[in-house]
């Protein structure tokens, strides 16, 4: 299981553990796509808890809880290209220059509509796998993808033509996945929310947050890059963005604490 799929599931288990509620978490006994389980979520049947990017709509149909488990790194995006296309990249100085590129995007993404809105031409389809395909074949510029979903991917890769993370730049947009529950479960959302709330206070939360994402962050050198910021006007108002102990800020901190 990759760390996008499995962190969630310990910060789960890390929030109730906070509560001292007896529970058992149990995956869906079907494999369904992010869409199926949203839409079974939002009839109450089979699934009690999924996981995905917020934004308006997704807000009105079922219940969020409003803490971003990737701390917002999802919208900290590195750009995967092309061998053959690393020398154009370097010309690149500034914003007006990558949005005459044409990127390569999920077709049913949320990260989809917010490049369009930015003035990108998108490419889609429908998989991550099919798209580095896509991008092999020089049928887009650039991938870009999340820095928790990079490096992974990057190593699982078997494209032909040699694919590798341009060096120097990227883009970032806030962007929050949350969990979600059905708009019945008020006591379900109720407790993540205290126990993910407590995990905050005693750092239970960055710990674990750390653990999984120190090393691919630092892989990232973000200090040697610049980064062009996107807006995400698909973020719903109530968005937490004025706590800034929920976002990751572009730094690993280290406590001092023997």
């Amino acid at each position: 299981m990759s760390t996008i799929d499995d962190y969630p599931i310990k910060l789960l288990a890390l929030a109730l553990d906070q509560t001292g509620v007896n529970y058992q978490l149990k995956p869906s006994d079907n494999l369904l796509s992010k869409g199926k389980a949203l839409d079974r979520l939002q009839d109450n049947r089979e699934i009690n808890i999924v996981w995905g990017m917020t934004n308006v709509q997704r807000e009105k149909d079922l219940l969020p809880i409003r803490i971003p488990i990737f701390k917002g790194l999802i919208g900290w995006r590195l750009l995967l290209i092309r061998e053959d296309m690393a020398e154009r990249f370097t010309y690149i100085q500034q914003f007006d220059h990558l949005v005459k590129l044409s990127p390569l995007q999920g077709r049913d993404w949320p990260d989809t509509k917010i490049l369009q809105s930015n003035g990108f031409d998108v490419i889609t389809d429908r998989t991550q796998t099919s798209l580095v395909k896509m991008l092999g074949r020089a049928q887009g510029d650039f991938f870009p993808r999340s820095i928790i979903e990079i490096w992974e991917e990057l190593a699982m890769s078997d494209v032909a033509n040699k694919i590798q993370i341009q060096p120097t730049l990227g883009i970032r947009y806030p962007a929050a996945i949350y969990f979600f529950v059905n708009k019945k479960s008020v006591p379900l959302a109720n407790l993540i929310e205290r126990g993910l709330e407590k995990a905050i206070k005693n750092g239970t939360y960055d710990e674990l947050f750390e653990e999984n994402y120190k090393a691919s962050i630092e892989k990232s050198e973000i200090g040697n890059r610049t980064f062009y910021t996107l807006e995400n006007t698909f973020l719903p108002e109530k968005t937490p963005l004025d706590r800034e102990e929920l976002w990751f800020d572009g730094k690993i901190h280290t406590s001092t604490e023997p």
